[in-house]
């Protein structure tokens, strides 16, 4: 039996192998249905199984051979948007190639057995294989690697005009300092732009610093003692209140809030939520923290009333250097969105050993949920 043939007429037991393994490699956040996992493994498998039948003179194996082949236009093969789809579900480049990896193990080892012996047409068939499930990863990887470097230009293109607005207003304030004609009376109000303007950038620069940690690997650092969880919530409101002193924020606190936490990252953790929620609420409407103590857990909730987030934005919102489409009739983005924020959160979250989730709706408005459990 030919490769081609055994893919076709087994196509059923491949894909299934193919789903099981993505399931493996799939990231831990969210969970991908099973039709997310298969994606284009059936489209990709048939076009492999096409290409090895189609006739390849020796200077189309050569250039194919040395990768000048790969051309996503005018129409994208399944495996190029395999590779598209795959960067939006947060896989690494690593775990996309080792899917076709694990593609190209799955085939051989089932069709092997069945070849009662070896040729020189199965090893030119082995030969062609191989060379299809490469041309296949090399598209992928091309997709993969063009929306990693747009995701990374969008990012620099946020990050330089968010730090535009502080910067602007800290050298302003020190113009009018500078003029003879400023009033003493004006100095409290230009200290106090001033110093929210430098909370901005260095909130900014303290979550570009643990976005950077965590991309090396070093993983998020946490020192954790015993400390009561309210005070560090009155400092994070009032950290996220001098950065938005007209959105106006309500603490609750209830029960026992004594923890096992790291100051630094709870403080961080909670400010990045109140201003995330203080972004997206609706003029005139509160945002709300509450800290609850039960026996087995330490539960933190913020909540603000705003544009209902999508189910679908919902499985990717913790992602880094994710950002929320705008309503319609609103015409810019909320200023420090750099989309590092709930990542951010998320991971020192899970430094804690606890959990956080998300729900939005009109009746509730837009939820976070933080939930540490009690060490035992």
């Amino acid at each position: 039996m030919s490769i081609s043939t055994f893919i076709r007429d087994n196509m059923t037991e491949i894909l299934a192998e193919w789903t099981t393994f993505a399931e493996k490699a799939a990231p831990p956040e969210g969970e991908m249905t099973k039709l997310a996992l298969t994606d284009h493994a059936e489209q990709i498998l048939s076009a492999i199984a096409l290409d090895i039948e189609t006739h390849q003179s020796q200077q189309e194996q050569f250039v194919k051979s040395q990768g000048e082949e790969i051309d996503l236009d005018p129409e994208e093969s399944a495996a190029a948007i395999h590779g598209r789809l795959r960067h939006a579900s947060n896989f690494s480049l690593l775990q996309l190639s080792s899917e076709f990896r694990a593609l190209r193990a799955t085939v051989l080892r089932l069709w092997l057995p069945r070849v009662p012996q070896l040729s020189s047409d199965t090893i030119y068939e082995m030969v062609r294989f191989n060379e299809s499930i490469d041309q296949a990863l090399a598209e992928s990887i091309v997709t993969y690697s063009e929306r990693d470097d747009r995701t990374r230009d969008l990012f620099l293109a946020v990050l330089g005009h968010d730090l535009r607005a502080p910067l602007a207003t800290i050298t302003l304030v020190g113009d009018l300092l500078a003029h003879a004609q400023t009033t003493p009376e004006q100095i409290p109000s230009l200290a106090e732009r001033t110093k929210r303007s430098a909370k901005l950038m260095s909130s900014m620069v303290t979550d570009l610093l643990g976005f950077a940690r965590l991309q090396m690997g070093a993983g998020m650092p946490t020192e954790r003692t015993v400390l009561e969880a309210v005070e560090v919530c009155k400092t994070a409101m009032a950290d996220a209140q001098a950065m938005y002193p007209n959105a106006g924020m309500v603490f609750h606190a209830e029960g026992d809030l004594r923890g096992a936490f790291d100051n630094i990252r709870l403080q961080q953790l909670v400010t990045n939520l109140l201003i995330n929620a203080a972004q997206h609420s609706n003029k005139g409407t509160p945002v709300t923290l509450a800290a609850k103590g039960d026996d087995d857990a330490i539960t933190l909730t913020v909540t603000n009333i705003g544009p209902v987030i999508p189910a679908e934005s919902l499985q990717t919102i913790f992602q880094p250097l994710v950002q929320l489409e705008p309503e319609p009739g609103q015409d810019a983005r909320p200023k420090t969105s750099l989309g590092l924020g709930l990542f951010i959160a998320q991971e020192i979250t899970a430094a804690h050993d606890g959990t956080i989730s998300v729900t939005s709706n009109e009746t509730e408005g837009t939820v976070f949920t933080v939930r540490f459990p009690r060490a035992r």
